[in-house]
């Protein structure tokens, strides 16, 4: 008991820490906004690949540890979604972390690949309506075209929404484990109650238009078009 226990704190813990600040102070640079595209754009493109492979890592190492170690299926699921919980709302950042998409994807992978094979399928589409054009826009630099981040997209936030959504979906059809299911299904709850309160208070406030805002954040992870 105690075990299952420190397999699933250990797990919170590794999600909360702050690897983006750390990698930032490393290079020498004050992160802001989205702490990735930051990272990426002030400390370089090795720096902030580092600092996605990081992310991947908080989900996949506990549940690849608690499967090595025999733990039962229903506390591997409860550590993996810790993680992601320590993510988005880590202690050691007052409760205030990143969006959960690349940790929750990755314990995904580590719980169950194949329903993330599917459920990847609207996340690729996604990416692709908001990468291609922009590799092949010969108005801007080979650097400009492989900068993390970009203009403000409907698709990418759209498809990794989407994704999210199938994730359960798919494991129901492909007849997982119903712990397995339930915990995708947390998950994609997880990701949209980060999104729908991320910095709402402060979107409310400087806006009428409740409705609007709230959908604008579920399908598009902002508050204005």
């Amino acid at each position: 008991m105690w075990s299952d226990y420190a397999l699933i704190m250990g797990a919170y813990l590794l999600g909360a820490v702050p690897h983006l600040w750390a990698l930032g102070r490393l290079c020498g640079v004050d992160l802001h906004g989205d702490l990735h595209i930051s990272l990426w754009r002030r400390g370089g493109r090795l720096i902030g690949g580092i600092g996605i492979l990081v992310d991947i890592l908080k989900g996949m190492v506990p549940v690849l540890v608690g499967k090595s170690l025999g733990f039962d299926i229903l506390v591997v699921t409860l550590a993996g979604l810790a993680a992601v919980c320590g993510q988005i709302w880590p202690i050691f950042s007052r409760f205030n972390g990143e969006k959960g998409n690349s940790t929750g994807l990755a314990m995904a992978l580590a719980l169950a690949p194949y329903p993330l094979l599917i459920a990847l399928v609207p996340i690729a589409v996604g990416i692709a309506i908001r990468t291609v054009p922009r590799l092949f826009d010969a108005r801007q630099s080979l650097n400009e075209r492989l900068k993390l981040g970009g203009p403000p997209s409907r698709s990418l936030p759209l498809g990794m929404a989407v994704g999210f959504l199938v994730l359960p979906i798919a494991s129901l059809l492909l007849k997982k484990p119903l712990v397995i299911t339930s915990g995708y299904s947390v998950l994609f709850i997880l990701v949209m109650i980060r999104r729908l309160t991320a910095g709402l208070r402060a979107d409310l406030t400087a806006s009428t238009g409740v409705g609007s805002i709230l959908l604008n954040r579920l399908l598009y992870d902002r508050s204005y078009l």
